[in-house]
């Protein structure tokens, strides 16, 4: 396993913040009040390498989705074991955010501490969006009952609706957010997460300055094998599309009807966080990491939203489903981990190159 990647969100954490600190970076930590399964403290934390003032700032943000945060905290914390080598351009820092939501990281879970999906959060709660084909299937994607009989009738439905609309009609349903089944998939809250407000405030508070924000949002589950897909959440039309891909690459692909792996979706922060810096020249994309089959990985976010919505996180059923969703977000073989931190890498150090370059 490369030294970068960690077992749990405890050792992810330390490594990070011990990078952070041997290569003097400004460290802080915003604790979430809720203790991890080891009973250690949650937080995320940041650091922020370079002037205090700098004009141009490369942003990351690990753990979303919480179990998906290995990719993204590995990537952090070998570009700052790193840092001594790679000076920073002029005029230029980095802020890393480690552990956006530090729950779904330490539990194994894509949602927080109430089951909310924090890329399904950044909306206007007095105008809640529609899912009505989330409706449709909400019985059958989150049953109460996880029996190998129930598994097995609801799976029969589930693809029998697939074989009526499609697959992609399934995943726009299933994943494009949905705002009234608290105990289901990819619910997108009644309010601000805490995670949303917490990162609101670093954003705010640390770009206050910058005239220049690439942010980078490192995320698995979707996609080929070890293949990091950059998806930018404006569309294909909107010259900051352009700009985006102008650093990125032109394997970029836009979250709105452009072929990216993702659905399009609704309440990501992506498609929001540049407006928090409207004096500023924003380009934000997500990087998304393939593991396992599609149908792997909603199998292990079912069993998961059922475990903690009706099972017992001590009872023996518990660590196989708890195996099955880190297994669909992550992957201890050391070939994907090379490719995937070779990609992450690359795009931190693309970010920086295209700051350099791309005017307003």
């Amino acid at each position: 396993m490369n030294g970068c990647f960690s077992e749990n969100y405890a050792e992810a954490r330390e490594k990070f913040l011990g990078a952070a600190r041997e290569v003097g970076a400004a460290v802080n930590s915003f604790g979430l009040g809720v203790t991890g399964p080891d009973g250690g403290e949650l937080a995320t934390d940041v650091a922020w390498l370079g002037a205090a003032g700098a004009s141009r700032v490369l942003a990351t943000l690990s753990g979303v989705h919480g179990v998906e945060g290995f990719f993204g905290s590995a990537t952090q914390i070998e570009w700052l074991r790193r840092a001594k080598a790679l000076p920073l351009p002029k005029d230029t820092a980095v802020l890393h955010v480690h552990a956006v939501n530090p729950y779904g990281f330490a539990y194994l879970r894509r949602t927080n501490e109430e089951n909310i999906d924090i890329n399904r959060n950044w909306i206007n709660f007095d105008e809640l969006p529609e899912n009505a084909l989330y409706e449709e299937l909400s019985a059958d994607l989150c049953p109460a009952d996880w029996s190998a009989e129930t598994q097995a009738a609801t799976g029969s439905r589930l693809n029998a609706w697939i074989g009526q609309h499609g697959f992609a009609a399934f995943q726009k349903a299933v994943s494009g957010g949905q705002w009234l089944h608290s105990q289901g998939l990819f619910y997108g809250g009644a309010a601000p997460s805490w995670s949303r407000k917490t990162l609101t405030h670093i954003i705010e508070s640390k770009l206050g300055s910058a005239a220049r924000v690439c942010i980078i949002d490192f995320h698995t589950g979707l996609g080929p094998y070890g293949y990091a897909e950059p998806i930018v959440g404006r569309p294909v039309s909107d010259p900051a599309f352009e700009r985006t891909r102008a650093w990125i690459g032109a394997a970029a692909k836009s979250l709105y009807g452009d072929g990216s792996a993702s659905a399009e979706i609704k309440g990501d922060s992506m498609s929001v966080l540049p407006r928090l810096l409207p004096h500023a020249v924003v380009d934000a994309l997500a990087l998304e990491c393939g593991i396992r089959p599609i149908n792997e990985v909603a199998l292990a976010l079912r069993a998961d939203a059922w475990l903690h919505a009706h099972g017992d996180l001590n009872s023996p059923v518990a660590k196989p489903i708890k195996s099955m969703i880190r297994a669909a977000f992550h992957s201890d073989d050391p070939i994907w981990q090379g490719m995937a931190l070779g990609q992450g890498l690359a795009a931190c150090q693309a970010a920086l190159a295209g700051m350099g370059i791309v005017s307003k």
